[in-house]
């Protein structure tokens, strides 16, 4: 399957630590630079800026996709004129489902509630044999650490099946999400040498 397209789920907030924000601009970059559009939320502010903002500052192509009532809580109506193309919903399953049929691959950066409940809905469709779409863990700080326990905490009480439709990359170092998408995506492993910065739940 060709990649031509990510979805990054993430904060609309900045949340608490700076690196959070850097690594939203930084991975916006990284899209950017490898000729790839964004596929995001629609949200201006937090880390969702910081995402399209590098993409844009670097000749990138971005897709917007927000509901309606979020418009004024998560952007600005300034600020979403910016982008190449937005999508404005009905509502959050509507702007799920657009999401996700315009996405290639799947990448989560540190969030909330929201963001949580986005990457489980594609591993579960991925578990269900719905999409055999890349999904990666951006685990800046080692932010996702606890929700990565509570999979193999899950693993282990015998409730993920089909594990091996459920195979997203956790990766530690923003600058090498999109290369290893690209590069490795389709193989049944990915190994670089280095299992401490990408590995496979």
């Amino acid at each position: 399957m060709p990649i031509r397209s990510i979805c990054v789920y993430c904060g609309s907030q900045p949340g608490r630590d700076a690196a959070y924000v850097a690594a939203g601009r930084a991975l916006g970059r990284s899209i950017a630079t490898h000729g790839l559009r964004l596929v995001y939320g629609g949200g201006t502010k937090g880390i969702m800026g910081a995402v399209a903002s590098g993409v844009l500052s670097n000749g990138g192509q971005v897709t917007g996709i927000i509901p309606d009532f979020l418009v004024d809580m998560e952007a600005t109506r300034h600020s979403l004129g910016q982008l190449n193309e937005l999508i404005i919903t009905k509502d959050m399953h509507e702007r799920k489902h657009a999401m996700f049929e315009r996405a290639d691959a799947f990448v989560t950066l540190p969030g909330g509630i929201g963001t949580l409940e986005e990457i489980v809905e594609i591993m579960t469709w991925a578990q269900l044999g719905r999409h055999g779409k890349p999904m990666v863990f951006a685990n800046i700080g080692g932010f996702w650490n606890p929700m990565l326990e509570l999979i193999d905490h899950m693993k282990a009480q015998g409730f993920i099946h089909h594990a091996n439709l459920v195979q997203p990359l956790i990766i530690d170092d923003i600058e090498q999400i999109v290369p290893a998408i690209l590069d490795a995506w389709g193989d049944e492993a990915v190994d670089d040498g280095n299992e401490a910065v990408i590995a496979k739940l």
